[in-house]
């Protein structure tokens, strides 16, 4: 029996969706971050996310900073069914390249304008120049990586799973209370992600300095296993140069059919942007929105 509800009508996220939901976002080529099963189900409170599924397209619905929107993560889509979802609705999220390459003429036929997204553009980095480090791009963060290895010899790592948890949650813990404003981060998106750990095909590992835990990261294969998207990378404060040394060691952990590492957006914060713009992305997985053509002007992101 099917645990998605048929359009039109919608229901919250469930663990149980899973295996109807996961195989229409597996097969998307872009590597859009958020769309894998992980990705909505983890931030369905934040957003307030439902869905449905129509025929073959599966319809996701959101609300955030007053804002209500829906999104079509694959498939086509059909002029009655876009005006239906508009009603009460102020943006259309998260459109693909791959799929305005093939609609977008057909979406301004409609009657709505398509506009950049670039506060939720993701980062894309070559996952060997992440795992190597070389050349002078890279000079400063192959410094901090060599002072973690000067200060921290004795470190060591293992596998991010059911038996490490524990220690991932220690440093989550640690990471929070040197936060002003936890409730306005992906602390609990990431809680749930370590407790949930095998609900999802997620892979990750956990840096250890003297067996004590300091840093975890944990990752999600996408477009097909060409992208690993990093969804959450936590360290405790204490330990310098945590963050740029598991981000070098998970890299090198990575199979070489891995191409790329997907280090998702920046949200608009200028602090994050230049923050990943330092490691000198290969490029980005763009992301669009549309809005019924009277309201482009006065869209907010």
């Amino acid at each position: 029996m099917s645990s998605l509800p048929r359009y039109p009508e919608f229901a919250p996220l469930s663990l149980e969706m899973a295996r109807e939901i996961t195989p229409c976002l597996t097969r998307l080529p872009d590597g859009i971050s958020e769309f894998s099963f992980a990705g909505f189900y983890l931030f369905r409170e934040r957003y307030g996310y439902q869905v449905s599924l129509k025929d073959n397209l599966l319809i996701v619905l959101g609300e955030r900073d007053g804002k209500r929107f829906f999104v079509t993560p694959c498939c086509s889509v059909d002029k009655e069914t876009v005006a239906t979802l508009f009603e009460g609705r102020d943006y259309w999220k998260l459109i693909s390249p791959t799929f305005l390459c093939c609609n977008r003429m057909l979406i301004e036929g409609w009657g709505y304008t398509v506009e950049a997204d670039r506060d939720n553009y993701d980062y894309l980095y070559l996952r060997s120049d992440l795992a190597t480090l070389s050349g002078k791009k890279y000079h400063k963060k192959k410094n901090h990586v060599n002072a973690f290895l000067l200060a921290y010899p004795d470190y060591s790592t293992r596998p991010l799973d059911r038996e490490t948890v524990p220690d991932a949650l220690e440093v989550l813990e640690s990471w929070v209370s040197h936060e002003e404003r936890p409730e306005e981060t992906d602390y609990r998106a990431a809680r749930e992600a370590l407790e949930l750990i095998d609900a999802f095909e997620m892979s990750g590992i956990v840096l250890y300095v003297k067996g004590i835990p300091v840093a975890w990261c944990l990752a999600e294969p996408l477009a097909g296993g060409r992208i690993a998207a990093v969804h959450f990378e936590k360290a405790k404060v204490e330990y310098r140069g945590a963050y740029q040394f598991i981000n070098y060691l998970f890299a090198q952990s990575l199979p070489e059919s891995v191409e790329f590492v997907n280090r998702e957006q920046d949200l608009g914060d200028e602090g994050m942007r230049q923050a990943k713009l330092t490691y000198r992305p290969s490029g980005f997985v763009e992301k669009y929105r549309a809005v019924r053509a009277a309201n482009a002007a006065t869209s907010q992101p």
